[in-house]
C-alpha cells in the first residue's frame, strides 16, 4: 500500500512522525480520511478520535482538540492538544 508522511503536533511538541498509510479523523464537514496521492486540501479540525493506519498494517489511536489538517506531498496535523489513547 502507498504511504506518505505524516507529521502531528501541539503546542507541546512533536507526537508522531513518520510514513503513514492513512488516517482518520472528524473535520469541518465530517469524517474524513487521507490516503497516499490524495488531493492537497486545508481543512479545520473537529476533537475526537484520531486514527493512524502504519505500513505494517497496525494502527494507533489519539485524541485531538480540535485543529487544522493540512494534506499536500505531506499531511500535517497542528491540534490545540494531542494525546494517545
Amino acid at each position: 500500500m502507498n504511504t506518505y508522511m505524516l507529521t502531528v503536533a501541539s503546542p507541546d511538541g512533536e507526537w508522531f512522525r513518520g510514513e503513514v498509510t492513512g488516517l482518520y479523523l472528524r473535520g469541518a464537514d465530517g469524517d474524513l480520511a487521507v490516503l497516499a496521492e490524495h488531493i492537497p486540501f486545508i481543512t479545520s479540525v473537529q476533537p475526537g478520535t484520531c486514527r493512524i493506519t502504519l505500513p505494517d498494517e497496525s494502527s494507533r489511536t489519539g485524541h485531538v482538540d480540535g485543529g487544522l489538517l493540512t494534506v499536500d506531498k505531506e499531511v500535517t496535523l497542528l491540534s490545540g492538544s494531542f494525546r494517545w489513547e
